[in-house]
């Protein structure tokens, strides 16, 4: 089979259950986004862990959500596949002059740099945050802030700078600490403990964006790898007879300490 005919074959089933499935009759875009998003972190999390199979498995599911989305938009008269692939082709090569036209662009920065002023150019932004949208998660909203800043030159010129303002957040926030105490289980901090917290994640973000690090996905992988670390670290202690969340804490180190040696 073609490339041509499997697109096809799944346009026609997605029409087919759009029109014969009672739960996809029942769906618009606003209850179908949620499960966009979570195939599009699913994607994510499969090229983290460079599991080939999964990752092929799960942008089935994504593409999937472009087709559903796509068909709502036909439904409404308002587009439909062909029309958006073929306006997002027109973007990709309008944003690639150093590709398809005359413009030179020999590193992966100045691309990024000649982009961004495409899109500054093309979306006529009413300013510098224009068209940032704030239902991102946290961290890359963080980022899409950064970069928007930073392309208008408007961010540390050295990556140290930025690790500096890192640890200036950080003393600040000892310091709002120490001066407020910390706050009891469950209850609210000290407003300037809250507002130092967050320029330490704002901070670390920047750090993160300096780096090339997504701070979202970087987290991510970071947690599953503490539980991961931890569940190995209770297996150790019940072979040995004894409940992990049961044990003090130096000995809980200490089993630990001997699962972070296997997930390094």
């Amino acid at each position: 089979m073609s490339l041509a005919e499997a697109l096809v074959d799944l346009q026609a089933l997605t029409e087919r259950l759009r029109r014969d499935c009672p739960w996809d009759r029942e769906q618009t875009e606003r209850t179908i986004v949620p499960h966009t998003v979570e195939e599009a972190y699913e994607v994510a999390d499969a090229a983290m862990v460079r599991d080939d199979a999964k990752l092929a498995d799960e942008l089935g599911d994504l593409l999937f959500q472009v087709y559903f989305l796509a068909l709502l938009l036909a439904e409404k008269g308002s587009g439909d596949l062909e029309a958006v692939a073929r306006a997002v082709h027109e973007k990709l090569v309008r944003r690639h002059p150093h590709v398809f036209g005359d413009a030179e662009a020999r590193t992966a920065g100045r691309v990024r740099e000649r982009w961004d002023e495409i899109k500054r150019t093309e979306e006529e932004r009413e300013g510098i945050f224009h068209h940032v949208p704030e239902s991102l998660p946290a961290l890359l909203y963080a980022r899409k802030v950064q970069r928007r800043a930073a392309a208008i030159g408007f961010e540390y010129p050295e990556t140290a700078g930025a690790l500096d303002d890192l640890d200036d957040e950080v003393r600040e926030l000892k310091e709002a600490l120490a001066e407020a105490g910390e706050p009891a289980a469950e209850t609210e901090p000290a407003a300037h403990v809250f507002e130092e917290m967050g320029d330490v994640f704002f901070a670390a973000v920047n750090v993160a964006r300096r780096l090339n690090v997504d701070p979202e996905l970087a987290l991510r992988t970071m947690t599953r790898r503490f539980v991961d670390r931890v569940e190995r670290a209770e297996h150790h202690a019940a072979a040995e007879g004894k409940s992990f969340a049961e044990l003090g804490l130096e000995e809980q180190d200490r089993y630990f300490d001997r699962a972070k040696v296997e997930f390094r």
